[in-house]
């Protein structure tokens, strides 16, 4: 079993319908809502605007439908916005919901109490800090940012600190709860001293950047297409088809593994651990099989920290065999924790044939090998619901919160930028700033 499997597991239809049939006819009980101060009843309609209604976007309005119909939350679309009027058009059908092209139109929409945003990558931080601004909570898909913005990253972790809301990024792996189940084993002292950890992504074919859906090969700038509006803060190009629609080739608006798969890899790696910012980080990588492309396929990257942890996250789309123990098949490297004392990982037990949590003793430690039955398995819908309880109790932090993506994406910004600069990246912990 990959770590793709284990954490991310795929939310389509077909998956909701079999989940619905596996439950009790009981219908759930909807937490309280609290929106822009307002307590909200446990049956008023929690308004969700949504930014960006590409590919990704139908996963979100799967859950969300999914919710509705369960009873589980009392969730509505109620607003959606994409650059490209078509796509846009057609989400607000299936909603009848409102459409609009200028995301700042639909944060100044009332009925909208939570923004989900599932746009291109250098658009995350620029309308998330807008969407708490107007008083919204939010659910943000990975990375937090584009790897050249990291003083975006650090403005938005103070905005959303400032104004209250909850915010949850959305590596939906963390619904998954045998990340905090770890978490508590190293920190009840079962590995001793933290030293190492790696984990990774693989899989043969770029078929997140190449396989991007070109809704209209002959679509054109114009009422129908918003082109100025897709660059964003990015370099200004003459419109492009392919970069519009396959933007995940180019580095003016992504990164390749390090932003796009290892924030699922890392983010789980960096809670058990309990990290925050790295002192050093290393990196290599290219195209080794992809031409048709900018950005990497191959990323390999080192991550020191100041509490003497090193973190290797390895990874290439030209091969699907994540070898050691990170399972069989494509996709994650499930990770491997490592202390003084022993490590920790997953694998299938060969009595259940279920994932369970392993401690493997190290040479000369006098513990004994353990595993643990996993206590409770979760995917994107329980990260959805996680978010929504912490809208209800402003006390509680999301699993994936905006401290988390802080910190998360500090790394994997030194890793880009120490790829292409071909040094190591150092942070400045005084004045939290990126040094090559």
């Amino acid at each position: 079993m990959s770590a793709e499997n284990l954490t991310s597991q795929a939310v389509t239809r077909r998956g909701f319908l079999q989940k619905t049939a596996a439950m009790t006819a009981v219908a759930a009980v909807a937490t309280p809502y609290v929106a822009r101060g307002q307590v909200l009843g446990a049956n008023s309609r929690i308004g969700i605007g949504v930014i960006g209604t590409g590919a990704r976007a139908s996963a979100h309005f799967s859950i969300l439908e999914w919710l509705k119909e369960q009873g589980k939350r009392p969730v509505e679309v109620v607003a959606v916005c994409d650059t490209y009027r078509p796509r846009m058009q057609q989400a607000a059908e299936r909603f009848k919901a409102k459409g609009f092209m200028d995301y700042r139109e639909l944060l100044a929409d009332k009925s909208v109490d939570l923004v989900c945003i599932a746009t291109p990558d250098g658009h995350h931080c620029p309308q998330a800090i807008a969407a708490v601004r107007a008083g919204k909570d939010v659910y943000c898909e990975k990375p937090v940012s584009h790897w050249r913005q990291f003083a975006l990253v650090k403005q938005l972790a103070a905005e959303v600190k400032k104004s209250g809301r909850a915010f949850q990024l959305g590596t939906q792996g963390m619904g998954d709860g045998v990340w905090r189940q770890m978490r508590q084993l190293v920190q009840d002292g079962i590995i001793g001293q933290p030293i190492h950890a790696e984990c990774g992504y693989f899989r043969v074919g770029d078929w997140g950047e190449r396989g991007m859906k070109i809704d209209d090969k002959n679509a054109k700038p114009g009422p129908d297409l918003d082109w100025k509006a897709f660059l964003g803060d990015a370099p200004k190009r003459p419109f492009d088809v392919s970069r519009y629609f396959r933007w995940r080739m180019y580095e003016d608006y992504a990164g390749g593994p390090v932003t796009d798969t290892y924030p699922h890899a890392f983010t789980p790696v960096a809670s058990v651990l309990g990290l925050k910012f790295p002192r050093e980080v290393v990196a290599t990588g290219g195209k080794y099989r992809y031409s048709e492309r900018e950005v990497p396929d191959t990323f390999d990257m080192l991550i020191s920290y100041p509490e003497k942890i090193t973190v290797a996250i390895l990874g290439t789309q030209g091969n699907d065999f994540p070898g050691g123990t990170g399972g069989r098949g494509p996709g994650g490297r499930i990770p491997t924790i490592r202390g003084w004392d022993g490590a920790l990982t997953i694998q299938i037990s060969p009595t259940t044939k279920k994932p369970e949590i392993v401690f493997f003793p190290a040479q000369g430690s006098n513990k004994k090998p353990q595993t643990f039955e996993i206590e409770k398995r979760g995917d994107m819908a329980d990260h959805w619901e996680n978010l929504l309880d912490c809208c209800a109790d402003r006390k509680q932090k999301p699993w994936s919160d905006v401290e988390m993506a802080y910190h998360v994406q500090t790394a994997l910004i030194m890793g880009m930028l120490a790829s292409r600069s071909g040094k190591t990246a150092k942070f400045d912990a005084k004045l939290q700033k990126i040094v090559v």
